[in-house]
C-alpha cells in the first residue's frame, strides 16, 4: 500500500494561499471538525486567539483522491526559488493533438489569472508547451 502525503506550502497569508489553490485543482477548503459549523467557530471554542486564526488552512480533494494541501504562516518568507513545484495538468494529454492541448493550457492559464495567478514565462518545445505562472505569494508552478 503507498504511504499518503500531504504537500505542506510555507507562506504569508494561508487563508489566500488556500483560497487561491482550492480554485486552481478544483479541490474544496478543508470542513471544519464534526459538530462545528465553522473553523472560526471550533476555533473560538478551542480558546484560539482571533489573531492566530489564519496562521494554517488546508485543502483536500472533493473526491479523496489527491493528496490534502496545508498551509501554514510563516514568520518571515523564505529568499529565492522554491526547489519544488505543482504541474498542473490541464493539456488532455497525449490523447489530444498539439493544437488542443494548447488551447486546453491557454483557457486555464486566463482562469488562473483571474484567480490571482501570475504568468511568467511561456515555453515551446518540440510540439509541446507549458506555462510557468506564480500563485498570489509568488511561489512557481507549471500548466502543462
Amino acid at each position: 500500500m503507498a504511504t499518503s502525503i500531504q504537500i505542506v506550502f510555507d507562506c504569508s497569508d494561508p487563508k489566500r494561499q488556500a483560497a487561491f489553490w482550492a480554485a486552481a485543482l478544483h479541490y474544496k477548503l478543508q470542513d471544519p471538525p464534526e459538530g462545528f459549523a465553522s473553523w472560526e467557530d471550533f476555533l473560538r471554542m478551542q480558546g484560539v486567539p482571533k489573531a492566530d486564526w489564519n496562521s494554517t488552512s488546508a485543502v483536500v480533494d472533493p473526491e479523496g483522491k489527491g493528496p490534502r494541501i496545508f498551509f501554514q504562516r510563516m514568520p518571515t518568507p523564505k529568499p529565492g526559488k522554491n526547489r519544488l513545484h505543482i504541474d498542473i495538468n490541464a493539456g488532455g494529454g497525449t490523447a489530444a493533438t498539439a493544437e488542443e492541448r494548447g488551447r486546453c493550457v491557454a483557457a486555464e492559464v486566463a482562469r488562473l489569472v483571474k484567480l490571482g495567478a501570475t504568468m511568467q514565462k511561456e515555453w515551446h518545445e518540440d510540439g509541446e508547451n507549458w506555462v510557468v505562472m506564480l500563485d498570489p505569494e509568488g511561489n512557481e508552478f507549471c500548466v502543462q
